[in-house]
């Protein structure tokens, strides 16, 4: 047994044990806290669990779905949460936090989204029944996993000019009217090497939740009880998608769908999948645009640079531009950024090419007129606007917007991969049944 599980056994044990001392009896019957899983060094608690569960089941209630079997979804969220602790603990493994300010901003920004004070946010989050620390320690593991999918999988991705030809002579690409579907999705993830007993085990998971969906049950509540995405219990939504976004298992599935099929059981290197088309529009793609010529200065923060540091450093630096120094120079000195090299320089930018916050920033600058220090999950920026134009861009944006679709789709498929693989390495014992 490892020896982080053996000492909360034994110390549950010596807490039992020194209540049964004390009076002599036990007046009434005490609960107790035990281990549901051993994940590597750490372990899972039935309280963790339980709190869990329950979150789940008020996020059900709020879809106005029934919930699924009891013992379905406690399963499937025990799984969720073994996943999601192998890889919080790659993350601390490789010195990857959220701490303080940083998790306090990101909270402020959902409350803000929600038209609600910090403080409002967290009343209203408690009369709920959400316990607010709880609640914070979930955007935690969110914030850190999505950096993980940026550092593991999304930075070392490449996308070849052969593949954007190749997604290009699609005819159903290249023209002005795309798809976009709106699904809605469940995954049974298949373990790296599985046996064929284990394949056909899991196959027959995925085809037992398709019959439940046939005879009418809510997509929301077989997800929670069979499904292995992480937003499971929200009913597994993908949102919008342009059809060269998704995986051509998906997209061969969705062209002959109407809104409200389900699709069949398909079955990927990761797993075995069911869609449902939600509903379906025409993309209109643009052809002349705003673009905007910037350059910036990014300091990141990290464990040393807080972010009143580097917000300060920014303030100093704004300052000595503003009095005659050069913003390249400064850029290439100061920028925590790959366009340092090019004084800070980021080209013509299209919309959405950057983070909403940059852009928001960006968007009300006027030509040569420097931002305040302004926050992006990145970290802080001083942004300069050199000047702007209307552009068509029907060739170069459909080789951007080629690019961008086969950069989601292999950053999703990559990213599963590494998660089960990771999954996989991981020492794993259950004990929910015991």
């Amino acid at each position: 047994m490892p020896k982080v599980a053996k000492f909360l056994n034994e110390s549950l044990a010596a807490l039992l044990f020194a209540c049964v001392l004390q009076g002599g009896a036990i007046a009434a019957p005490l609960e107790i806290d035990r281990i549901v899983a051993v994940v590597n060094n750490s372990v899972i608690t039935e309280f963790e669990l339980k709190a869990r569960l329950e979150q789940a089941l008020r996020q059900i209630a709020g879809q106005k779905t029934p919930p699924p079997p009891r013992h379905l979804l406690e399963k499937q969220l025990l799984e969720r949460m073994i996943t999601e602790k192998v890889l919080m603990q790659i993350a601390e493994d490789t010195n990857l936090r959220f701490e303080g300010l940083t998790l306090d901003r990101a909270i402020a920004r959902i409350a803000q989204g929600n038209n609600l004070s910090p403080e409002a946010f967290r009343k209203a989050l408690e009369s709920e029944g959400t316990n607010f620390n709880a609640f914070r320690e979930q955007i935690r593991t969110e914030m850190t996993i999505a950096r993980l999918k940026e550092r593991e999988v999304d930075n070392r991705l490449v996308i070849t000019e052969a593949e954007i030809d190749n997604f290009l002579a699609n005819a159903s690409q290249i023209t002005n009217q795309q798809d976009e579907f709106k699904l809605a999705h469940i995954l049974v993830l298949t373990p790296e090497g599985a046996s064929p007993e284990k394949l056909a085990e899991l196959k027959a998971k995925a085809e037992k939740a398709l019959s439940e969906l046939k005879a009418g049950a809510d997509f929301v509540q077989v997800s929670a009880a069979y499904s292995d995405t992480q937003n499971a219990v929200q009913g597994g939504v993908l949102g919008w998608r342009g059809e060269g976004q998704l995986p051509g298992l998906y997209a061969s599935a969705l062209r002959d769908m109407k809104a409200g099929d389900l699709s069949p059981v398909l079955k990927s290197g990761n797993g075995y999948h069911i869609l449902k088309l939600l509903d379906k529009r025409g993309k209109n793609v643009q052809t002349v645009i705003k673009q905007t010529h910037a350059r910036h200065i990014l300091v990141k923060t990290n464990e040393v640079v807080g972010d009143n540091d580097a917000r300060t450093r920014l303030l100093l630096l704004k300052e000595r531009i503003e009095n005659g120094t050069d913003f390249a120079e400064l850029a290439k000195l100061h920028s925590d950024d790959l366009s340092a090299s090019r004084g800070g320089d980021l080209n013509w930018l299209n919309p959405g090419d950057t983070v909403p916050e940059f852009e928001r920033t960006m968007d009300a600058l006027k030509p040569n007129e420097i931002s305040a220090p302004a926050q992006s999950p990145f970290g802080w920026h001083l942004i300069q606007v050199l000047e702007r134009r209307d552009q068509d861009v029907t060739q170069e944006r459909k080789r951007l917007d080629a690019r961008r679709a086969i950069r989601e789709r292999k950053s999703e498929e990559a990213f599963d991969d590494w998660v089960r693989q990771a999954r996989d390495r991981a020492y794993v014992e259950h004990r929910l049944e015991d």
